[in-house]
């Protein structure tokens, strides 16, 4: 399984290291990434792959939740499947 992980914020160091380092601690892989700034602000997505996870994707959005307030930026969390119906043309 498949999901897509956006996170946005105020650019600063190690947004990039501190999500990637807490997606691999899971045994999450980081299939897509992207990122830029967009007048000043951080903004990054992400596919990652699920399959070889020791959490679910709840697990994941809850401790995710956690770690946005700590870094003091959004990220959310959604299957690649309800991703792709709601960007559907």
């Amino acid at each position: 399984m498949n999901a897509i992980i956006t996170v946005v914020g105020s650019d600063k160091v190690g947004i990039i290291a501190k999500v990637t380092a807490f997606l691999a601690e899971h045994s999450i892989n980081v299939a897509d990434i992207t990122q830029t700034i967009l007048s000043g602000n951080f903004v990054m997505m992400m596919m990652v792959d699920l399959s070889g996870a020791d959490i679910t994707i709840d697990e994941l959005r809850t401790k995710m939740t956690e770690k946005s307030h700590e870094m003091d930026v959004e990220i959310n969390i959604m299957s690649e499947k309800v991703f792709s119906a709601m960007h559907r043309v």
